[in-house]
């Protein structure tokens, strides 16, 4: 028999044998999910040293904030990869798969790379579990995270922060640059009832020696001021870029430095996460940690993508061929008025039938506040909106959230329980409207739509 030949038979059974691993890894990963939110350093530190101390081999960007730091981190990080650097991400929470969380070169870790990584990660977990209690499952894919960035040599890791930042697994890390986007309310629970309080805890994540940014303002900035001084760092202070036009394409957009460039992302907040991004990349620069050139920055803006958050798709095949689809997350209010205002502005550009909202939230949000924000949006008036509920503890049923809708907006809500069923009676609407789709309230739920509309994009 011919070596060919043996590879044609066995491929079938590996790939069984693969599949069956990741699956079994992933499994005991989601079991840690039963632990909560257990905000605190301790378990990541002994875990990080459990697995050799990798952090320590790592440089680059830590960055907080209550919105648009994965936004920041997208563009960060493809300036970086612009200018020729290999370039870690850890992007949060993901869409479809969880090995979107692990990014080198701008690709998920493979299958059954992440199989054997998080497989080795959870088993020192539980050898560690005596001394600092159980790993959560944000707290295990931290740790694996870091790990794989410093096995394949990353010259950049670009870290976003999970929830928080004092207390948050990422905080064991110290890359030398710490950001802070803004500070708004969410997370209340966690964080505090006030933004001064919020602030406190984001603004944790500067340290020592670090060169810190923020582009947050009010009682949030003045928490951020404190810790910097007390502690030494140089705190760079941002405000929005100055937006020269918008159109379906993203922002065109205005730096001292660079002049006009474009941003391929969506929505006027953008350039505030653009000012932030590139007060990040001259930290970098200060820090001897990157030397980004213009022409890198005007290319990775140029190029940047971040899928789920204000992205237009028109898919070409599958269950929504010919429609246009807007998915964001818009998770708090802050998030909403955000969503409401670019829909606002680029309608004119969108399909001219009626828009169908798709909605689904978590119930520890501020729904009333959300839908409040979405309900007002000229973009969505008379819009059909259909509510439903993805599959995890934390949300929202979706005849509460129709009750919700109905009680602020003109028109009641259709609820569909569903995320799947909720999407093929929006598609439906859509396409006998002639209008826009747009998914919003979650990022739980934009990534099962998001995958069911593309499922070939699937990582």
């Amino acid at each position: 028999m011919s070596p060919a030949g043996q590879t044609r038979r066995t491929r079938p059974r590996d790939r069984t044998g693969a599949e069956a691993r990741y699956a079994t890894v992933l499994s005991a990963l989601q079991a840690r999910g039963r632990y909560g939110i257990r905000l605190g350093l301790g378990r990541t530190r002994i875990l990080l040293e459990a697995m050799g101390s990798p952090q320590l081999a790592l440089r680059g960007p830590l960055i907080g904030g209550t919105n648009g730091k994965g936004s920041v981190q997208a563009i960060v990080a493809a300036c970086l990869a612009a200018a020729g650097y290999r370039v870690g991400q850890t992007p949060k929470p993901h869409l479809v798969s969880y090995r979107e969380r692990i990014l080198v070169g701008g690709r998920p870790i493979a299958p059954g790379d992440f199989a054997s990584l998080v497989g080795e990660v959870l088993a020192a977990a539980e050898r560690v579990a005596s001394r600092s209690g159980p790993p959560t499952e944000f707290e295990v894919l931290t740790v694996a995270a870091l790990t794989w960035f410093a096995r394949r040599d990353v010259e950049v890791a670009v870290v976003e922060v999970g929830l928080g930042g004092r207390l948050d697994a990422t905080n064991a890390w110290d890359g030398g640059v710490a950001a802070i986007t803004n500070v708004q309310f969410d997370h209340m629970a966690q964080l505090g009832p006030s933004l001064a309080a919020i602030g406190r805890e984001k603004a944790a994540i500067i340290k020592r020696g670090d060169l810190a940014v923020t582009g947050a303002e009010g009682d949030g900035l003045a928490a951020i001021r404190r810790r910097a001084r007390r502690l030494g760092v140089h705190l760079e202070e941002v405000a929005p870029l100055a937006v020269r036009r918008m159109d379906r394409r993203g922002l065109w957009l205005h730096d001292e430095v660079l002049g006009d460039f474009r941003l391929a992302l969506l929505g006027r907040h953008q350039a505030a996460n653009a000012a932030v991004a590139l007060a990040v990349l001259r930290a970098l620069g200060r820090a001897g940690l990157a030397d980004v050139p213009a022409a890198a920055v005007r290319a990775g803006c140029a190029a940047v993508r971040w899928p789920g958050r204000l992205e237009l798709l028109r898919p070409p095949m599958g269950l929504a061929v010919g429609l246009e689809v807007v998915l964001d997350g818009a998770h708090n209010a802050a998030g909403a008025a955000a969503l409401a205002a670019a829909l606002d502005e680029i309608r004119p550009s969108l399909s001219p039938g009626r828009p169908t909202l798709l909605l689904g939230m978590m119930a520890d949000k501020q729904i009333d506040r959300i839908v409040r924000v979405l309900a007002g949006s000229t973009a969505l008036g008379g819009a059909h909106v259909v509510t439903t509920a993805v599959d995890v503890p934390r949300a929202l049923a979706a005849e509460v959230l129709a009750m919700a809708w109905g009680s602020v907006a003109s028109a009641p809500a259709e609820p569909v329980a569903s995320p799947e069923a909720a999407l093929r009676r929006a598609l439906d609407v859509a396409r006998a409207a002639c209008g826009p789709l747009i998914v919003a309230g979650s990022l739980y739920l934009v990534g099962e739509i998001r995958g069911l509309l593309l499922p070939a994009d699937r990582p």
